[in-house]
Order: C-alpha cells, then sequence, then structure tokens
C-alpha cells in the first residue's frame, strides 16, 4: 500500500478535566502511542517530555495504533475525535520478585506491618503484644517496643515519619520513637473498647503532626493532642463500632461503622456534616483519593534514593513540600472517598459537597475487606473474600477488571509509586504482584507457611513488606 492512501483524520487533544490543548491535528490513522506522545509533549511545551497514555473519547486506550481504537469503537472518521491524554508516572517501580529476608521475633501472628513515609523504617504490630521496628539497610531486627497489654491491632506513621501511633485490643494508644524504639510521652487512655483505626493530622495542614484520630469499638472517635498526652475531643454519633476514621487534607474527618453509615466531621471542632448512607451492611473500610499523597507528606517518591533518608527541612518548608504535592494531586475537585462494606459492594462519594453517592459499585461476591486508591488517584482496587482483586475507575467508580488467582480471600492489597503494579496478600499464604495496564499476574510470591494478614509497598518502591499467621515478616525485593 502506498503510503499516500493511509486514512487520516483531524484529533482534538484535551486532559483529564476536559480542557483543550491546541487546535485540532491532522494524522494518519495508524499513528501510534508514541508518534501521539511526541505531537503531545511539542504543543505542552514543558522543558522535559513526560511519559503519556491516550484514551480516545475518554475511553478506550490507544495501544497499538489509533485506527485500531477508532475501529474498536466504531467512530465516525468525518468528525473531529477528541483525545484525552493522561500524564504517567515518571519513574517506574520494579515488581518485587523474591524474598530477601524472613525476620523472625514476633511471637503470635503479625497483624499489620507499614513502611514510614520515606521508606526508611518498618514497623510491624502482632498478636504479641509488641510493636517491632525492623532496620531496612540490614533486614534485620531493630527494637522491640514493648507496652502494650494486648493485640496490636492498627500502626500508624505520622507523615512527617518520626513517630509511630499504634493501638491495641486493651483501648490503648502508644507513640514510639522508630530511632531508639522507646515510647514517646504517656500511653493514651480513654476509649473503654479496643482501637480499630488510626490517622494523623496531614502534614501541610500541621507540620509537628500533634494530632492524632483513633476509631474505636466504643462507638466513638477521639481526637488526641500526642505533644500533652490528652484527648483533644469526642466525636459521638456512631451508634455501633467505628471500623475506620481517615483525615482527609481539607480539614474533614471520614468514619466508617457497623452502624451501616459512613459520617463526615470538620476536624477543628469536632462537628458532624453529615451521613451518608447507601450501604445495607457494616463498612469495614474507607479509601480517600488523597491517601497517598497524605501518607508520603513531604516526600516526593520520583526522587527516592536507593538508600532511603530522613526528610530535611524547617517545618515551613515541609509544610509548604507537602501542600504543593497535596495540590498537585486533589487538582481542582475535592478529594474523594469510596467505603467498603460487608453487603459486598462499594460507594463511591463527594463527601465535602455531597451526601449522595457518585457511584455504587457491584461486582464482589462476597465482603470486601480493603479498598485502596492509586497514587495517582485514577484507579481503585478492592480486596474481598471472594478471592478477587477488581480494579475500577477512581474518577467514575467505573468497573475495569478483576485480577484472579487468590485461591482464598484476599486480605490486603498496596499499589506501588508509579501506580503501575499492586501486591495482594491472601490467606492462602501468597503474594501476587499484578499489572494494572494488562490485568494480568507479573509474580506469584509464595513463601509464607500461613495466611498473609498485612502487606505494604515501601513509597520508595524497593520493598514489598509481608506478614501473617506464620509470625514471620517477609521482605520482598526486586
Amino acid at each position: 500500500m502506498m503510503s499516500e492512501d493511509v486514512e487520516r483524520l483531524l484529533i482534538q487533544f484535551q486532559d483529564e478535566h476536559g480542557e483543550v490543548l491546541g487546535s485540532p491535528f491532522d494524522v494518519p490513522l495508524d499513528i501510534t502511542p508514541d508518534k501521539l506522545q511526541l505531537v503531545c509533549n511539542a504543543l505542552l511545551q514543558k522543558e522535559e517530555p513526560v511519559p503519556l497514555a491516550f484514551f480516545v473519547r475518554g475511553e478506550a486506550e490507544v495501544v497499538s495504533s489509533l485506527g485500531s481504537c477508532v475501529k474498536a469503537l466504531g467512530v465516525e472518521t468525518e468528525q473531529v475525535l477528541p483525545v484525552v491524554y493522561q500524564p504517567q508516572a515518571v519513574f517506574r517501580v520494579r515488581a518485587v520478585a523474591r524474598c530477601t529476608s524472613t525476620l523472625q521475633g514476633h511471637t503470635e501472628a503479625v497483624i499489620s506491618t507499614s513502611f514510614s513515609p520515606t521508606g526508611k523504617y518498618l514497623a510491624s504490630g502482632s498478636g504479641d503484644t509488641t510493636v517491632r521496628f525492623w532496620d531496612l539497610t540490614t533486614e534485620t531486627p531493630h527494637h522491640t517496643a514493648r507496652g502494650h497489654t494486648h493485640w496490636v491491632l492498627s500502626i500508624a506513621w505520622s507523615p512527617d515519619g518520626k513517630k509511630l501511633a499504634s493501638g491495641c485490643k486493651n483501648s490503648q494508644i502508644c507513640l514510639w520513637d522508630p530511632v531508639t524504639g522507646t515510647q514517646i510521652g504517656k500511653t493514651l487512655t480513654g476509649h473503654t473498647k479496643w482501637i480499630t483505626w488510626l490517622s494523623w493530622e496531614p502534614l501541610h495542614l500541621n507540620p509537628e503532626c500533634r494530632y492524632l484520630a483513633s476509631s474505636s469499638k466504643d462507638c466513638s472517635v477521639r481526637i488526641w493532642d500526642t505533644v500533652l498526652g490528652r484527648c483533644e475531643k469526642i466525636l459521638t454519633g456512631h451508634t455501633q463500632s467505628v471500623t475506620c476514621v481517615k483525615w482527609g487534607g481539607d480539614g474533614l474527618l471520614y468514619t466508617s461503622s457497623q452502624d451501616r453509615t459512613v459520617k463526615v466531621w470538620r476536624a477543628k471542632d469536632g462537628v458532624q456534616c453529615r451521613t451518608l448512607q447507601g450501604h445495607a451492611h457494616w463498612v469495614n473500610t474507607l479509601a480517600l483519593s488523597t491517601d497517598y499523597v497524605l501518607r508520603t507528606g513531604a516526600f516526593e517518591p520520583a526522587t527516592a534514593t536507593i538508600n532511603p533518608q530522613d526528610i530535611t527541612g524547617s517545618l515551613e518548608e515541609l509544610k509548604e513540600k507537602a501542600l504543593q504535592r497535596y495540590n498537585a494531586v486533589r487538582s481542582s475537585a475535592p478529594e474523594r472517598l469510596v467505603s467498603g462494606s460487608d453487603d459486598f459492594t462499594l460507594f463511591l462519594w463527594n463527601p465535602a459537597e455531597d451526601k449522595k453517592p457518585l457511584a455504587r459499585m457491584t461486582g464482589h461476591s462476597a465482603l470486601v475487606n480493603e479498598v485502596l486508591f492509586s497514587p495517582d488517584t485514577r484507579l481503585l482496587a478492592s480486596a474481598s473474600f471472594d478471592k478477587s482483586i477488581k480494579i475500577w475507575d477512581g474518577r467514575t467508580g467505573k468497573y475495569l477488571m478483576s485480577l484472579r488467582g487468590h485461591v482464598a480471600s484476599v486480605y490486603q492489597v498496596a499499589w506501588s509509586a508509579d501506580s503501575r503494579l499492586l501486591v495482594s496478600g491472601s490467606s492462602d499464604s501468597t503474594l501476587k504482584v499484578w499489572d494494572i495496564k494488562t490485568g494480568k499476574l507479573n509474580m506469584d510470591l509464595p513463601g509464607h507457611a500461613d495466611e498473609v494478614y498485612a502487606v505494604d509497598w515501601s513509597p520508595d518502591g524497593q520493598r514489598v513488606a509481608s506478614g501473617g499467621k506464620d509470625k514471620c515478616l517477609r521482605i520482598w525485593r526486586r
């Protein structure tokens, strides 16, 4: 075929919010994504071109050529075709492939595990009442933090990475210094039943990382001043166990409960703003579209070094950096919230503005245990006891795909910092790494001797940590 005969059409680039870029552009129908990228980056006029993904009409991704997309959608080639461009992460996280360390020490199941915001420290909470800190340079035990008298159910790093909070089944909250492994201040007591979740005030709202929110089976949420070691506010309103609390970036608190509701509160005065109803059973879990940027605070995963460092700078600088990162992720629309429930469904909300859900997401055939937005907020992953992980559109809640491979309940998932990979831990004793673009299994990681309860991917992308019933913490690397 002669090159002159290639069909041509007019395309119009636009960003995810519908902002038009340049004027309509005449391209051959067989143009590849690489060529589109050259054209689009030329129009964007950035100093450093960014990797882009293209979607015809915002629906079908251009994978091989524009023509195959047009054919699949059955689009008229006479009209100007809108093509949405999406900036992708500039860096790439490589899938973890092997277990580099098996860390023994806990004498009961590992219930939670979490990397600090820069990926420098790793902490785990266990049924043996201890919190343990692990040295990641040598992958050996570092400190054992003793102070709780019952199972440690929840742990949370302050967004500056200088403190770890842990909550136990005996309704107490302790704060720890990761460098020395010693307790900071006195134990925070006040809840009358066990602690279900902990969430710190975001770094861009308060660079001192002073306030901590906790939810409990006693139906209340408490806000603690960790410097004075006292309870500032008690938020009551739920009629059953509060399962999760999230401290949003716009000064709101979100709580989910076994009373089937999600409530929105103003953090500064504890006033209840609205109640989100719709679930028909316990609400187990919440996720904010800004979770990842709030977790990492002033740390930018794209600039990660091989040996993670603590973030340095004055409080003002940290606050400014965290605020810039938050605003970049949040952009023009307020943060979105998703809730997962024992009724097998998820709801997507715009909680700052509306008490009606944006979408009801159905498809799971068993309870939803965990849900997480990808770091770039474009996707949602939900883990369920139906053995599957489902991926949804993070803006509309539209169902995209199911990741199948586990042969038992999926307990937890964690995204890589570049939003291209997902790792899942299951009661079938394996971890699995999924490639999200293809929806295929990238790596199968057996190694645990029993159910895997907790999994986390470090924000610098270097490691995955997992823990579970076999009492071992395992570190996985490239």
